[in-house]
């Protein structure tokens, strides 16, 4: 193995490559300490050493930043809103038919729909900035921290702090191009591995701390179990045999050759988990808007909100985060495998599933594999978000709990593409892998 890694780093290309990479991650997690102008860090530093922690969607926003948002610095608003634009440019295909003509014309269109989601990051950069300037000013950022995060309130101070937050966000959206063109794997995806990976030794550490070793071996032992579950299904794959007919152009007979279509058990990946974290987040905030005045009762839908879908731990919280993860689960998997376009496109250059006539047939055969498979992926991603949420009960490590959700599942995904590209580079120059 390390004669493997030895080998990467004596490739002068790999070298380079794997050097910019880890550069471009060294400026990206200095960013996130330096705080943004107008903020007192101070003040910061000293409410987050109390134990003041967000919840909700910003606890997601401030895993994804890891840990810059609760400090307010220049990357506090991380990756975030360019995955928000992201996926908002990717469900628009379907809404807006121009969109998806973008995405059927190749590389021009495609580089097009790349120059939209920019323009939505930067918009989107631009509300969650303003945002969160006005959740720390408010308090609301930090619940129970008496102390100012932003003393100064000026009008002048605020557009400061939101260009600087729109900057930054803008700033690591280049910074991850730059990766993907220049660097190793993924830009944006390995940024948001770096946040997650960062908060490791402090949730390990405290959870040592407050709960003792032996908690901290058990911790340990779930999270190399879940690690183990996440690998197994994150390869796993349904293979659809496809058959291509022979054909004579001029004297040469091309096709006859064999193939198929890899299904994955989780082709949803993480943006099940990241939808039903959002939408869970919502009656909370709507419930804030509607807390009674001085000597006024709380509205009996608002005390239901605060009392069943505020905490992790309740039951009927889990089930319908559960249950919001297998729906929108079968939701994207619908929008981003299109059975009846696969059946045209194989149709087209001569292909075919053995037993299945081509056409409609073959897109009735790839909806009812679809179908079966997605069921266990999505009953995966509910089980392994729920991992959390179960600690919270069992062992009152929620907010240490590194092993499971939303950042498992990311860290697991990122680094075997990451590793898978290394491999690949390495075996067209030595005939040898990272892991051979």
């Amino acid at each position: 193995m390390l004669s493997a890694f030895g080998r990467a780093f004596r490739t002068p290309d790999l070298r380079r490559k794997l050097l910019f990479t880890l550069g471009i991650i060294t400026i990206f997690r200095l960013g996130a300490f330096i705080p943004s102008p107008g903020v007192n860090y101070q003040n910061v530093q000293q409410c987050l050493q109390n134990g003041q922690t967000a919840g909700g969607l910003y606890q997601l926003v401030n895993l994804f930043s890891g840990g810059a948002l609760l400090q307010v610095s220049i990357f506090a608003l991380g990756i975030m809103p360019y995955i928000t634009a992201s996926i908002i440019v990717q469900l628009l295909r379907v809404v807006i038919p121009r969109f998806q003509q973008l995405y059927e014309e190749g590389a021009s269109g495609q580089s097009k729909l790349t120059q939209y989601t920019r323009y939505l990051t930067i918009a989107l950069g631009l509300l969650n900035a303003t945002t969160l300037v006005s959740l720390a000013r408010s308090g609301q950022l930090l619940p129970g921290c008496a102390l100012p995060i932003i003393p100064d309130e000026s009008i002048i101070t605020t557009i400061l702090i939101i260009i600087t937050l729109t900057a930054g966000t803008g700033l690591i959206m280049w910074m991850g191009e730059l990766v993907t063109e220049k660097g190793v794997g993924n830009g944006m995806s390995l940024l948001i591995f770096t946040s997650i990976a960062a908060t490791f030794p402090t949730s390990l550490g405290a959870i040592w701390t407050s709960q003792g070793p032996g908690t901290f071996f058990i911790v340990l032992a779930v999270g190399l179990l879940t690690v183990a579950l996440v690998v197994f299904v994150e390869q796993s794959q349904r293979r659809v045999p496809v058959q291509y007919a022979k054909r004579m152009i001029g004297r040469r007979t091309v096709g006859g050759t064999s193939t198929y279509i890899p299904i994955k058990v989780n082709m949803a990946g993480v943006i099940p988990v990241i939808f039903a974290s959002s939408m869970l987040y919502l009656p909370g905030l709507i419930s804030q808007f509607n807390q009674p005045k001085q000597g006024e009762q709380l509205q009996p839908w608002v005390e239901w909100i605060n009392n069943n879908l505020t905490r992790g731990d309740h039951p009927i919280y889990m089930a319908i985060y559960f249950a919001l993860i297998v729906f929108f689960t079968y939701f994207y998997v619908a929008i981003t495998f299109n059975p009846e376009e696969v059946s045209d496109n194989m149709k087209k250059y001569g292909g075919f599933i053995p037993g299945i006539r081509a056409g409609k047939p073959t897109a009735d055969y790839l909806q009812y594999v679809l179908s079966r498979i997605t069921l266990p992926g999505a009953l995966y991603l509910g089980f392994v978000a729920l991992i959390p949420l179960v600690a919270l009960v069992l062992i009152n490590a929620n907010q240490n709990f590194p092993f499971g959700g939303t950042s498992i599942l990311i860290m697991v995904g990122v680094g075997l593409e990451t590793v898978k590209q290394i491999d690949a580079q390495l075996q067209q120059r030595h005939y040898e892998g990272l892991l051979r």
